[in-house]
């Protein structure tokens, strides 16, 4: 569908919106070094006005877009009719049908069915683009050409697009074309081999940890590269590799290849700090952070063990660092005599020195700390009423944050992302007419293993085109 095509709408006519009235285009003297180029209100959120046109699935993207929403910008999530992101399928637990680990990635965004099989959707898509911002895609390498969402097409449409490529390996090198999720990145990083204890098989961390890291470095990327524009004009292609993104993490880990020595697995101590790690009490566990000699000291005296700064053993940290066993046991006979909540008391409370309690996520979320930060919160969600929200920390002082809108069902705004940009209701039936949403009448394709991201059809000719490789194994590079 062209402009031409739409009931004689011209760019013009909808919403009067011209290049230089998208965020981070102005580049005359006096233009918003931030990307952003309205005045906005005092206190209103930093990212106002910025739009982000989200086609990857999982976490690298849904996460980084996620970062981007609750900080102002509109999030508009492309998603598969009838099947939406694999995410939403991710489980059990499901609440009413729905996954809570969807929610947690897509608080403050719109939700939009597009049947990029369709070349009217492909050109709606196109026309969103040409009023974007930023543009975010977690495909293999390869893949956004098929589908006719790569760089240089979108920028023929946008030439001041910010694109951000997120893939597992980055778009060069010799492992360019693999897929990757975090279990095995974690495992290529290196992380699995300093996580668990020394005898025991390789663990990975709990949580998508490469994920959430690419995911920190993609909004960055993105921000940035915004901040750039605005004192520039020029866009950007950003090309994000999970297994780039998580060496620079590898600080102390790092550190000690690089003096030549060879890294190894301590469960929770510390490869150059001690006591660093966790220790147990009569009731359970506490972790105890001692970072210089003064802590060290002050640890000693809450301990009531007056000798173990004496002993030559445990002088200095390196020493400590040397005799980590015989540390642990001397400190662990002491913690056995009262419970963990009695050595918060005298040991972090009374005397000052870094420790705490081993909690459960149960715990964590419930904690009298957490609720004094208001950081969960609840959100009115338009089928299950008020549910639960874990705020992002940024609390600014002069700018506001936070998600505005719930994890929204698929397809909830099909018509009020068109309507928004200009479209009458006549042209957006006319969309729907040529199937640019799917067949919003057939919900079989919620079912059918073609149309649902099945790892089997990655890749495969007659997907190409269609949103549904975000979620093949093969296409989409995180979980």
């Amino acid at each position: 569908m062209t402009d031409t095509d739409r009931a004689g709408t011209s760019d013009t006519d909808r919403a009067g919106t011209s290049d230089t009235d998208r965020a981070g285009t102005e580049t005359e003297t006096g233009g918003s070094p931030s990307g952003a180029t309205g005045d906005g209100p005092v206190g209103g959120k930093i990212l106002e006005g910025v739009t982000v046109i989200d086609l990857s699935t999982f976490v690298t993207g849904g996460f980084c877009s996620a970062m981007l929403a609750n900080q102002g910008a509109e999030v508009v999530k492309i998603e598969q009719p009838g099947y939406g992101d694999a995410v939403r399928h991710s489980g059990p637990p499901f609440i009413e049908g729905e996954s809570p680990y969807y929610w947690t990635l897509s608080y403050g965004k719109k939700s939009l069915e597009l049947d990029l099989k369709n070349d009217d959707a492909k050109e709606a898509l196109y026309e969103l683009v040409e009023e974007a911002d930023i543009f975010i895609q977690n495909f293999r390498p390869g893949t956004a050409e098929r589908l006719d969402v790569d760089y240089e097409t979108l920028t023929d449409h946008n030439e001041d697009l910010i694109y951000l490529a997120i893939s597992a390996f980055g778009q060069t090198g010799p492992w360019r074309e693999r897929s990757g999720y975090d279990l095995l990145i974690q495992g290529m990083s290196g992380i699995m081999s300093v996580t668990g204890e020394a005898d025991r098989q390789p663990v990975k961390v709990g949580l998508p940890m490469t994920d959430l890291i690419t995911a920190m470095w993609a909004a960055f990327g993105a921000t940035t590269a915004l901040y750039r524009r605005g004192q520039t004009g020029e866009g950007e292609y950003i090309d994000l590799g999970m297994l780039e993104a998580t060496l620079p993490w590898l600080t102390k880990q790092a550190g000690i290849v690089f003096a030549g020595e060879e890294t190894k697995r301590m469960g929770t101590k510390d490869p150059v700090l001690a006591p660093y790690q966790t220790f147990e009490t009569k009731d359970g566990f506490i972790n105890i952070c001692i970072l210089n000699e003064k802590l060290w000291g002050e640890l000693c005296e809450a301990l009531d063990r007056p000798d173990l700064p004496d002993d030559e053993r445990f002088e200095q940290n390196a020493d400590r660092v040397e005799h980590l066993d015989e540390l642990e046991a001397e400190i662990e006979a002491t913690l056995a005599d009262k419970t963990t909540d009695e050595w918060i008391e005298v040991i972090a409370e009374d005397a000052g020195v870094p420790a705490g309690p081993v909690y459960s996520v149960e715990e964590a979320l419930d904690s009298p700390q957490i609720e004094a930060r208001g950081t969960v919160t609840e959100i009115e969600h338009p089928e299950l009423g008020e549910v639960p929200v874990i705020e992002h920390p940024l609390k600014f002082r002069n700018a506001e944050s936070g998600f505005e809108l719930p994890p929204p069902l698929l397809g909830e705004h099909n018509r009020e992302v068109f309507r928004e940009r200009g479209y009458s209701e006549a042209e957006i039936d006319r969309l729907a007419e040529l199937g640019v949403f799917g067949d919003e009448d057939d919900e079989s394709d919620a079912g059918d293993a073609d149309d649902a991201g099945n790892p089997d059809d990655a890749g495969d000719a007659d997907d190409a085109g269609n949103p549904d490789d975000a979620g093949d194994a093969d296409d989409v590079n995180d979980d």
